[in-house]
């Protein structure tokens, strides 16, 4: 219980280095270009501490699940052709910008942020996800080269005597291989129709055991260890189906070469989409060993866009994924271990590696850096987002008004000037409601029915 407690409660104080790493980052430009900064908040709900130093008062508040700076002006003043004509949207927009206008004080006409050219405003909300890519990059890059990550290294852990049908009766029997099958998986009377004893399968038949380590396949040299190599194997067997396949192993010391011929089989195109139909893909019969091992420095850059790509297409599951979320919260459905999670999910998942006797000291803090890490990607990739209000949002602002200002001066207009983000709120609003209504599904979910490691 006190290493359960310990891996939640080190999680939560990486989360909030992260959100105040983020913060700081806006901080710190904001007031590098001189605009003025009343709040600087770790957290949302009611303030637990708070200080003022200068002009700016620091606080942490009671729900960790994000953060905040105020900086005055973020919404321009009306523009002077804007319609009086009153309508329910035109007054509460006028009223979401007289509530920003008035943190306006005398003198902070040159301080506030819809003044200040579009660069620097670029800079200070790009400023804030771009801290939260340097931490995951600097954690990523301890996790590989100092700590090490768990990997699917190219040393054999099992190699089956037999191919059995997918859901065999005899799966689990120590003599499925001796007792005869139909192509369904049915125990069957020898000799009789569709009856057989299972295939040989091609890994035993070529020689291949259990610890051997593969150095080639397919005249291309593998590092036993590297976080690709076992993915490159995969490959290698998948796209050669009935192909004799040149694999060089190491065992005990001494190197030898086999050659394999991979059998066909028929395997769904995409695994995670059996819509997507099926196709025809080679099959071995070799499964690897996990191993935590460290990097070289190289590997960095392929590791990283491999993670940034998987996190990517993560989000964009999001949407899809989101009814199987619902019915897992409300109707008791197994929970899809590869759906969205929320903090207090990932703050369960840190609780139970660092309780596990069975992983040593290293292996627990190699999870642990895995897992802060990702949450700074995801910071930084879903703050991108091009939606206000998020930060990705202000930067769209400030792109598109710099762009309308380029085709003024092209036509020999005068300049539009700031783009009035306060028409936006609106959408601010409906987007902060649908975050709201995720962040307390996946909080449910991730209570009542969350995945664990088991």
């Amino acid at each position: 219980m006190l290493l359960t407690v310990l891996g939640i409660v080190a999680f939560a104080a990486g989360l909030l280095f992260s959100i105040a790493f983020h913060e700081y980052g806006h901080f710190f430009w904001a007031r590098k270009f001189g605009m003025r900064v009343p709040q600087f908040m770790v957290g949302f709900g009611p303030t637990l501490f708070s200080r003022t130093r200068g002009e700016t008062e620091y606080g942490i508040k009671a729900v960790p699940l994000g953060g905040y700076i105020r900086i005055v002006g973020m919404i321009p003043p009306a523009e002077e052709n804007e319609s009086t004509r009153a309508t329910r949207m035109r007054s509460f927009i006028a009223e979401v910008r007289g509530a920003a206008l008035d943190d306006v004080r005398p003198g902070d006409e040159g301080r506030v942020f819809y003044a200040k050219p579009w660069w620097q405003r670029v800079i200070v909300m790009f400023a804030g996800p771009f801290h939260n890519l340097v931490l995951a990059v600097l954690l990523f890059t301890v996790l590989l080269t100092v700590v090490g990550t768990s990997v699917l290294t190219t040393t054999v852990r099992d190699v089956p005597a037999c191919v059995l049908p997918a859901g065999a009766v005899t799966a689990l029997q120590d003599d499925a291989c001796s007792v005869p099958l139909t192509p369904e998986g049915q125990t069957c009377e020898a000799g009789a129709a569709g009856c057989a004893l299972p295939q040989q399968s091609p890994a035993a038949a070529a020689g291949l055991r259990s610890g051997d380590t593969i150095v080639a396949i397919g005249g291309r040299p593998l590092d036993p260890t590297a976080y690709d190599s076992w993915t490159a194997v995969q490959e290698a067997i998948r796209t050669s189906p009935g192909q004799p396949l040149d694999v060089t192993i190491e065992r005990d010391g001494a190197r030898q070469r086999l050659t394999v011929t991979p059998i066909p089989n028929t395997v769904y195109a995409d695994p995670t989409d059996p819509t997507e139909g099926t196709t025809t893909a080679g099959y071995l019969g070799i499964s690897p060993s996990v191993q935590l091992a460290r990097q070289d420095a190289a590997a960095i850059p392929g590791y990283f866009g491999m993670i940034v790509t998987n996190a990517v297409e993560r989000l964009v599951e999001i949407p899809e994924r989101i009814p199987q979320l619902f019915r897992a919260a409300f109707l008791g459905e197994e929970r899809d271990p590869n759906g969205p999670i929320g903090v207090v999910g990932v703050g369960r998942i840190s609780g139970e590696v660092f309780a596990i006797p069975e992983l040593t000291g290293t292996e627990k803090v190699s999870t642990f850096l895995q897992l802060l890490a990702s949450i700074n990607l995801v910071l930084f990739l879903f703050n991108l987002l091009p939606i206000y209000p998020l930060d990705g949002g202000h930067v769209a602002g400030a792109l598109y008004e710099k762009a309308r200002a380029v085709v003024a001066r092209l036509r020999g207009r005068p300049d539009p000037g700031p783009f009035d983000i306060a028409r936006l709120m609106p959408v601010a609003y409906l987007v902060a409601g649908l975050f709201v209504v995720l962040s307390g599904l996946l909080l449910i979910a991730d209570i009542v029915n969350p995945i664990t490691l088991q």
